[in-house]
Formats: C-alpha cells, structure tokens, sequence
C-alpha cells in the first residue's frame, strides 16, 4: 500500500496515501476510540460551507493566492455535493472545543484541493490546512459557528415536522367533531367532550411549539466568525467579517449577522440551550400526545378502544392477530432522547471557562442530533400514525352516557350536595342516573332531558363573549 509521510509540530507520521486526512486526524484517531461514532453530515455540511466562505473571503482580500482559494471552493463544492464523506472520521468524543475535527475538515479539503492543483497529498509547503484552509480563523470561532448553522438549517425538519402533526390532527379533529366521548381528569371519568375538540386542542399545543421553535432559531443567526483564537480578531483581514458572513448568507440563505460581541458568541452556549430547551418542551409535549393516544387505543377487548391507531405491523412474536402501538411509542423514545441531550447540553454549555467553551463537540452533537431525530420521528408519525387514526362513536358515546361526572351539570339545578347523592346512589345500584333522578322526583323527564344534553354539554364555547381567538 502506497503511504506518504506528514509533519506537524510533534514530529512525523506515516498515512495510507488513499487518505485525504493528515497527521493530526490520525493523532485524534489514535487518541479518541471511544465510541466509533463520527460526526453527523450537517455537522460536516456546516463546517464545509464556513470554508467556503472563508477561502472565497480570504481569496478576494488577498490574504492567499487566487488560485489556492480556487481549488479549496472547489473541494468544499465537491465534500457539500457528497464526496469523501468517508474521510471525516475523529470520534465525536474528543478534544476540547473541537479541534480534532477541525483539524479533519482542514486536512481534506487541503489534500483534495491539492490535487485540484495536480499535487500530491500532503505538498502542504504549496497549500496548507493551516496556513491556507485556515487562514484568519481559529477553532474557537469556526466551531460555535458552525453548530449555529448546523442547527440553523436543520431546524427546518423539526418545523417541517411540526406542519405534518398539525395539519394531520386538525384534519381529524374536522373529520371526529360530532363524535362525543367521556373527558377523563385524574384518569376518573369527567363531564363529556367532543373527539375533535381533544385533538383539535392538540393542534393548537403544536402550532405554538412551533412558534416557540422559530423564536429559538432566530438566536443562532449572530455569527462571531473572525472572532480568531480569544475574539480579538487576531490574523483577520479588517474587511473578513462583513464579506465572510455575506458569503454565507449567500451560500445558506440564512439571515445572518456579526454577533454583538465576537467574544461573548465564543464564549456563551446560551443560544445552543435555547434551541435545546425548546426542543425538550415540544418533546415533553410530544410525549404526552403519544401516551394519550396509547390510552385511547388500549384494549382491544380491555381497555378504551375509543379509537384505532392504524396497525403498521404484527405486535408479538407469540401472540398472534395482536398489534401495538408502535409509532406512539417510537415517539416516546424519540422524546425520552431528546431530554436526555438536553440535559447533557445544559451541563456543557456551563462547564465553560474564560474565554472558550471547550465541550462544544458534545453540545454539536447532541443538538444537531436531537434535531434530526425529533425533526424525521414528527415526519413518521405524522404520516404513519395520526393520518390513518379511526375512531369508535358508539363505544366513545357509551362511555360518555355511562359517566357518573353527568352529574356536574345537575348543580345548578338541585345542587352539589343533592348531585352527590344521586351519583353515590347510581354507582352503588347500578342504576343510571337519569333514573336514580326521576326517581327521586328532583326534575321532571323534560327538565333532565334537556339538562343532560350530551351535544350541549360538550360543546365548547370559546372564546369567551366579546374577545376573539385569532
């Protein structure tokens, strides 16, 4: 096997020529096999666009030559449309703030464009990960802006997401309006409900999720590129700022903008827990609407049965005919995960110290992580669970006629006291309380009737008289 021989400042090392990687990935390799896990595409995406950017930037200032910045724009293009993906390959368990992988990104696009140059890996003495790829930069400000654009532009799967779940539920709360169904607090019965005013309510939480989602996106816009090694600036042309962060507006489309301060957007993860925090918030709320409907669904025989989730495969190695809810309780473990970065997130981001942060790696994981998998298990059981959800109105109306809450609306009528009794009677004797009423000679058959309307009761009226829901 063909090898080359590279150089850094603490000697040299041999490398398969195959490799577009150099000495200092190979460092990290041999230092970091802890969990074979390498870093996610938008991660690498994110990374590659800032190089771009800088080479384009650092090309047009003159701070390298034309033809070097040339070739690096071309490498970048060549890594953003799919190729040597393989070559990314430090542990995302690492050296502090990232330098591992940032050394990585460097050392391939150097090699590739290298040979753009019709040079050999490793002729770094003509184009240099350091001196050229890296030119004007430092890990300390290349990788919080990267984990801003990573999450930046990924965020759209969890907004794209949140659409599917809100559109999917308002169209069955539309489709389940008529069908009243016994409301339950503390897991007791409860006075009746419509179906589609539950899920439409469910609509509503999401909507604002997604509100709360957007906001949290707008604090990743303000990038302290040109920050350098501490936020000083050092090794920057006076110029870098406002042409590298146009460039990237250019390349992402994002609204992007020099942070207030280059050192307070090295030094703070603060943006990175907001997005977090608003992820844990849907998640909990996601949690919440799986359990429901597992609730809702349980039986067939034994439990609810109210509704039918849709049956996507058999449920049981030995039982047979039965099927589970099995993309409600993807969701969950979907959710469970997401609180679990977040927790992690929380405890890097203040583990900071001066002027540097130096658990971003983890932070740039976990969050660009929680993304993706919140974003696609919102895509999924929007379209495999919500949209084929069925619903029971005879078991839903049985429930609701059997409920001994019926009796809230009775206290206006013959008070709370008299209610009680006539619900304690009902539930002793078997007898359903229109009867235990009547019997009691407390209303008349009229008076009940048109009391324990079970359209009338469950219809919601909001908003309130004179204010608007819009």
């Amino acid at each position: 096997m063909a090898t080359r021989i590279e150089k850094d400042s603490m000697g040299e090392r041999e490398l398969p020529d195959s490799v577009y990687y150099g000495i200092q990935t190979l460092r990290a390799l041999e230092n970091f096999p802890i969990s074979g896990i390498r870093p996610l595409p938008a991660y690498v995406d994110a990374c590659v666009l800032i190089k771009k950017a800088t080479a384009l930037t650092n090309g047009e200032l003159g701070c390298i030559p034309r033809e070097i910045a040339a070739a690096i724009v071309q490498a970048c293009d060549e890594i953003l449309a799919g190729s040597l993906r393989d070559q990314f390959v430090v542990d995302i368990y690492q050296a502090g703030a990232g330098t591992s992988h940032h050394m990585n990104v460097n050392e391939v696009l150097a090699n590739r464009a290298l040979e753009i140059l019709g040079l050999g890996k490793g002729c770094y003495e003509r184009l240099s990960p350091n001196d050229h790829v890296n030119y004007g930069q430092s890990t300390n400000d290349v990788i919080p802006t990267a984990i801003r654009l990573g999450a930046a532009l990924t965020l759209e799967q969890v907004l794209s997401g949140l659409d599917q779940v809100v559109a999917a539920l308002e169209e069955k709360a539309t489709a389940f309006q008529g069908i009243i169904r016994s409301g339950r607090t503390h897991l007791q019965d409860a006075v009746p409900v419509r179906l589609g005013e539950n899920l439409r309510a469910y609509a509503v939480i999401f909507r604002q999720h997604q509100l709360w989602v957007g906001q949290a996106r707008h604090s990743l816009y303000g990038l302290g590129l040109g920050g350098s090694a501490a936020g000083t600036g050092i090794n920057t042309h006076p110029d870098y700022v406002p042409r590298v962060i146009q460039h990237l507006q250019t390349l992402t489309g994002l609204p992007l903008h020099p942070a207030p301060h280059p050192m307070a957007a090295m030094q703070s993860m603060a943006p990175f827990v907001q997005v977090s925090g608003s992820l844990r918030n849907l998640a909990q709320d996601g949690i919440k609407l799986a359990n429901d409907l597992r609730l809702l669904d349980s039986g067939p025989a034994t439990g609810l049965k109210e509704i039918a989730l849709p049956p996507v495969q058999p449920g049981s190695s030995i039982m047979p005919g039965k099927y589970n809810p099995v993309m409600a309780e993807m969701l969950n473990m979907v959710c469970f995960q997401v609180l679990g970065l977040d927790t992690a997130i929380t405890y890097a981001a203040q583990a900071g110290q001066l002027e540097l942060n130096v658990m971003m790696p983890l932070i740039a994981f976990d969050l660009l992580h929680s993304i993706q998998i919140l974003g696609q298990g919102l895509q999924v059981f929007a379209q495999r669970c919500l949209a084929g959800i069925t619903a029971n109105p005879e078991r839903c109306r049985y429930f609701a006629e059997s409920s001994l809450a019926l009796v809230t609306a009775l206290n206006p009528h013959i008070g709370y006291l008299a209610a009680a009794e006539v619900a304690k009677e009902s539930l002793h004797s078997g007898r359903p309380i229109p009867e235990v009423v009547l019997a009691k000679k407390l209303l008349t058959p009229e008076q009940l009737a048109a009391i324990l309307d079970l359209e009338a009761m469950s219809q919601i009226q909001w908003p309130p008289s004179g204010e608007s829901n819009d």
